[in-house]
């Protein structure tokens, strides 16, 4: 078999772009579940409740349909740590005003403070992990959200 001849398309693993991206995605992961650990938060936990504020912080009522759909984690996912978060006290669930199928979230005045400081957190770590991309930073975010748009 010739060195371009594999059933991969690529000579080397290291030129596929999705395997690179697995590897980048675990490393990332796994050092953002270390810096997340001192605040008892998955990373979904995390996502869910940096979304709740920031959806807050728009002056709409915050469904769990909303939540899934920024933060492109499934619905029953969503419903599942939004149900975890309420039990650790971090937020509510309460029937919609209107809408009698949808439950609106908003974070309680722990849940709030706990996510400023997981968000400090958070953002110094994607600095740190990112720096090595440096004045590129601006274009890798504009194609990983080229991706998105799939």
């Amino acid at each position: 078999m010739k060195k371009d001849d594999n059933a991969f398309g690529v000579e080397e693993a290291a030129d596929s772009p999705g395997f690179l991206l697995w590897q980048v995605t675990s490393l990332w992961q796994r050092e953002i579940r270390k810096a997340l650990e001192k605040y008892d938060l998955t990373h979904s936990q995390f996502v869910l409740l940096a979304s709740t504020m920031w959806l807050m912080q728009q002056g709409e009522p915050v469904t769990q349909i909303l939540l899934s759909a920024h933060s492109k984690i499934d619905p029953m996912t969503t419903s599942t740590v939004l149900r975890t978060l309420q039990t650790k006290g971090l937020l509510e669930r309460k029937e919609h005003t209107t809408d009698t199928r949808a439950k609106t979230v908003a974070l309680t005045t722990t849940g709030e403070k706990l996510a400023r400081q997981a968000i400090k957190t958070v953002e110094q770590f994607d600095t740190d992990f990112f720096q090595a991309l440096g004045s590129k930073l601006g274009d890798f975010n504009k194609k990983l959200r080229l991706l998105l748009q799939q």
